[in-house]
C-alpha cells in the first residue's frame, strides 16, 4: 500500500504562516488523488482541501479558501498545504489521505492515512 509521512508542522503566531508537506513512497503517486484533513481535540475530522490526481484540479473547505493552498510535484512524490493568515481555530493535527480516481471532500473515502503533523496557532 505503501506509506504518506507529513511534515513541516509547528507552532505559529495567529496571522503567520506554514508549509506542510505530504511525501508518499511504495505508490505510483500520480495515479492518487490527494487530501488534507485536520482534527482539533475533541472534534471530528475534517476536509481541509484536496487535488487532483495531475494537480489541475483544487477543492477547498469554505473555512480556509483564500488562506490556504493545496499543491502537487509529482516527481517528488509530495503534496504541499501551505498556510496562510492562520488562525487560533486552524489549531489542529493535520493529516494527508490517498485515493484512486477523483478527490473527495469525506474521509470515508479515503484509504491510505499518514498519521499527521500537529500545528498550533497561538493568538
Amino acid at each position: 500500500q505503501g506509506q504518506l509521512v507529513e511534515s513541516g508542522g509547528g507552532l505559529v503566531q495567529a496571522g503567520g504562516s506554514l508549509r506542510l508537506s505530504c511525501t508518499a513512497s511504495g505508490r505510483t503517486f500520480s495515479n492518487y488523488a490527494m487530501g488534507w484533513f485536520r482534527q482539533a481535540p475533541g472534534k471530528e475530522r475534517e476536509f481541509v482541501a484536496a487535488i487532483s490526481r495531475l494537480g489541475v484540479s483544487t477543492y477547498y473547505n469554505d473555512a480556509v479558501k483564500g488562506r490556504f493552498t493545496i499543491s502537487r510535484d509529482n516527481a517528488k512524490n509530495t503534496v504541499y498545504l501551505q498556510l496562510n493568515s492562520l488562525r487560533p481555530e486552524d489549531t489542529a493535527r493535520y493529516y494527508c489521505a490517498a485515493r484512486t480516481i477523483a478527490p473527495s471532500r469525506e474521509s470515508s473515502d479515503y484509504n491510505a492515512w499518514g498519521q499527521g503533523t500537529q500545528v498550533t496557532v497561538s493568538s
